[in-house]
């Protein structure tokens, strides 16, 4: 259940980028200034959309590892509570 959450909570926070990011960048195309002034505006959203990005798939990969490593933790202690009862037998 909390997978689903945060899953859905993920892809709605990145839909939100990209509306943001396809609503700026038609916005800037529609707007009365020189092509060279709207190329470097164009190339400015580019590159603030992209470092946000970025930052999502390191939260995101941080939040992979931390899952893994719970998975890993939960997995020996299983395996130690196996070993246990056949220790004794």
């Amino acid at each position: 259940m909390s997978d689903r959450c945060s899953n859905s909570g993920f892809a709605f926070f990145s839909g939100m980028i990209v509306g943001a990011a396809v609503g700026a960048l038609v916005g800037l195309l529609y707007a009365p200034e020189t092509g060279e002034e709207t190329r470097r505006k164009v190339s400015e959203k580019t590159k603030e959309i992209s470092d946000e990005l970025l930052d999502q798939f390191d939260d995101l990969k941080d939040n992979v590892n931390e899952i893994l490593t719970e998975v890993k933790k939960t997995g020996n202690q299983v395996v130690e509570d196996i070993k246990k009862p056949l220790k004794k037998g």
